[in-house]
């Protein structure tokens, strides 16, 4: 995987102080703190909006985490390609079953660090269920999973608990939405 824009000290740096205005001018804040482990899924919840994104780029920014995210493939392609790469995008083809949770199950193999940010609604529209990728990725890796949220009523983007998986998916869910029961989207 190439090196991204967190990974280039000065310019990291620059951009941290850069989002730190940007966040304070919006009237938004960063909470939580970031766990010491190296590999770990982030899930970031509820995703409701396009301003989601770009709002925890800048929480992540501000911070200086090193993180990649999924996003669909159309997104990657000329001439905006390598500057989503280098932001920690990783290119996903929706319009054929790839099995990538094997394939971001290797990818934990390979690095000794990663933290792949997951929104697992899978969609910015208010779902009934969440999709299970997430899950599944970081059970299969071995590695916990960062609770991450987006709360509009308190406009706050922050960091709550690690959550270590069972293998009893149900179970964990239940416990893993109690976190997220009175965060509210950008869009309801």
């Amino acid at each position: 995987m190439a090196s991204t824009i967190f990974r280039v000290p000065i310019l990291s740096r620059l951009l941290a102080a850069i989002a730190t205005l940007v966040l304070a001018l919006l009237g938004w804040r960063v909470v939580g703190t970031l766990p010491q482990q190296s590999k770990y899924v982030l899930v970031a919840a509820p995703h409701t909006s396009n301003w989601d994104f770009p709002l925890m780029l800048l929480a992540v920014l501000k911070i200086g985490m090193d993180v990649h995210w999924l996003g669909k493939s159309t997104l990657f392609r000329a001439p905006f390609g390598g500057l989503m790469r280098w932001l920690g995008g990783i290119p996903v083809d929706r319009s054929k079953s790839n099995n990538l949770v094997a394939q971001l199950v290797d990818l934990y193999r390979e690095r000794d660090e990663l933290v792949l940010l997951i929104p697992p609604e899978g969609t910015r529209t208010q779902v009934e269920r969440w999709k299970s990728g997430f899950y599944y990725v970081a059970t299969g890796a071995g590695v916990p999973i960062l609770l991450g949220f987006l709360d509009a009523s308190r406009k706050e983007l922050g960091f709550g608990p690690m959550f270590n998986t069972t293998g009893d998916y149900a179970t964990d869910l239940i416990e893993i939405q109690k976190f997220y029961s009175d965060k509210r989207g950008i869009r309801r």
